[in-house]
């Protein structure tokens, strides 16, 4: 059974000493940002932090809540990340009934399916206070996070929009420039959902105005899911059912034909007239550069809903590590066995937090034929957002990806660049301010694996320095008599 709330979330992290209650007064614009900062690159990540007492508002803030790998674990409640991976993978590899007994055998994972659905209720806590009079974000302590930020943003926000054309709901967490109390920015990229939404929109009636909500504030799992590189067919809100074990439950907005969970502790109602743009950012973004200023769309507050006393959640993004970082290792993770059902040769996968997730991909794979490294390389740019990988390292099954150390060594030693190095042009992140146009550019495939006479390296390959086995166990055996410590 998955937490009942955000506060749920943080009462377990204030049993568990993982949580840091700030009661000296803070400033949201900057000082909260910076003592985030320091916290999340303290060893481990630091502490999730409930400031108490900020400046200017009777609000809490809550930051870095699942900044780091016992955190994040937490919240998702699993021992192991890849416990989730396997999870999926298990209703993946469930048989189609074909007799009697079969279809009997199944009833029960078709059961568990079914509490993943969610479910509509008439009320929920998200809804106790109901503002479509003037309603406005000045209330809300919205912070200003790096000192050349065009303002105030919503970093964490869970942003509903439905796709005209089938229905389907999709969650995503686009971050919001703060205009003034009524219009934020709405920073979806090109290769977004929330895009296409509005895409299909225009294309489908020529309508202008798309409505949209906005949660703040949710248990874990739904938090989680709104980051998830999920297909479009694939409902946010049900991922989340299956990573709680029990469905999220939503409620109706006051305003807009949209449903928000019933838990959240602040929802924003409203719409994006798209044909409306706006200059958003600069933005402090977790490439660790300022994401530049350009034209996005318009939201516009029609209602405003939260609990009596609610908690605004915001996440920190800048120079590595942040609480990104775990959520992408989350992501990781989880969706590396669904990697492996597409690409089985794929052995164990880093995305390690230098290269912001999107910027650099380190796989170790079981090499089978010439070039099978160049095959990888071109079938994840071909997978949905990998497309955005600047750079893929190919490297043999026996190499730890998760030691750059080990995979530095390896791409080193191993590469005759002329050879081992494939560059392609393709797509590229919103966010990348080195290609020489916005959005596309060149990207980087590096082939580190042993190479063979049949890829034309007809040189002798040499073997890695490595001592026996017996001696190794010799030297354990005696390791004490040798009295070093």
């Amino acid at each position: 059974m998955g937490y009942r709330d955000l506060r749920d979330y943080i009462e377990v992290l204030d049993s568990k000493g993982l949580l840091k209650r700030i009661k000296t007064e803070v400033d949201p614009e900057l000082e909260i940002a910076e003592i985030t900062d320091r916290v999340s690159k303290m060893p481990g990540g630091g502490y999730a932090l409930l400031f108490e007492n900020v400046k200017g508002s009777d609000i809490p803030v809550l930051t870095n809540a699942m900044g780091s790998m016992e955190r994040i674990k937490l919240a998702l409640e699993v021992e192991d990340l890849d416990d989730i991976g396997q999870r999926i993978m298990e209703f993946l590899q469930t048989p189609s009934p074909t007799s009697l007994l079969a279809k009997i055998k199944a009833l029960p994972k078709l059961a568990e399916i079914n509490n993943f659905i969610p479910k509509i209720v008439k009320n929920g806590k998200c809804q106790e206070v109901v503002v479509t009079d003037n309603p406005s974000l000045d209330m809300f302590p919205i912070l200003k996070t790096w000192p050349f930020d065009g303002g105030k943003f919503i970093t964490m926000p869970l942003v509903f929009t439905k796709d005209p054309e089938t229905g389907t709901r999709n969650c995503g967490m686009y971050r919001m420039h703060v205009y003034d109390g009524q219009t934020t920015g709405m920073h979806w990229h090109k290769h977004k959902d929330g895009q296409l939404h509005q895409h299909k929109l225009k294309k489908k009636n020529g309508s202008k105005i798309m409505e949209v909500a906005v949660a703040i504030g949710s248990d874990p799992a739904v938090m989680y899911s709104a980051t998830a590189p999920l297909p479009p067919e694939i409902d946010e809100m049900m991922f989340a059912g299956f990573l709680r074990n029990s469905p999220v439950e939503l409620v109706k907005c006051k305003t807009v034909d949209l449903e928000v969970p019933a838990n959240a502790e602040i929802v924003l109602e409203g719409y994006v007239d798209i044909d409306e743009l706006k200059m958003e950012g600069p933005f402090g973004d977790h490439t660790g550069y300022y994401s530049l200023a350009d034209l996005y769309p318009v939201f516009h507050i029609t209602a405003i809903t939260h609990r009596k006393d609610p908690i605004y959640i915001s996440t920190l993004v800048g120079k590595p590590p942040q609480e990104d970082l775990y959520l992408g290792k989350a992501t990781e993770r989880i969706f590396l066995q669904l990697l492996k059902v597409m690409l089985p040769e794929i052995k164990d996968m880093n995305m390690p937090a230098e290269g912001v997730f999107h910027n650099c991909v380190i796989v170790s794979i079981k090499k089978r034929y010439p070039f099978h490294a160049k095959k990888v390389m071109n079938a994840l740019w071909g997978l949905g957002l990998m497309m955005l990988s600047k750079l893929i390292i190919v490297v043999d099954e026996d190499v730890d990806v998760q030691n750059l150390s080990e995979v530095a060594w390896k791409v080193f030693n191993n590469i005759d660049p002329k050879r081992d190095v494939t560059i392609v042009e393709g797509p590229l992140d919103d966010l990348d301010h080195s290609s020489p146009m916005p959005f596309i550019g060149s990207k980087m495939g590096i082939d580190a694996t042993k190479k063979w006479k049949s890829e034309g390296h007809n040189r002798e390959w040499p073997d890695d320095v490595e001592m026996s086995e017996e001696i190794k166990e010799l030297v354990d055996r005696k390791w004490k008599e040798y009295g070093i410590e």
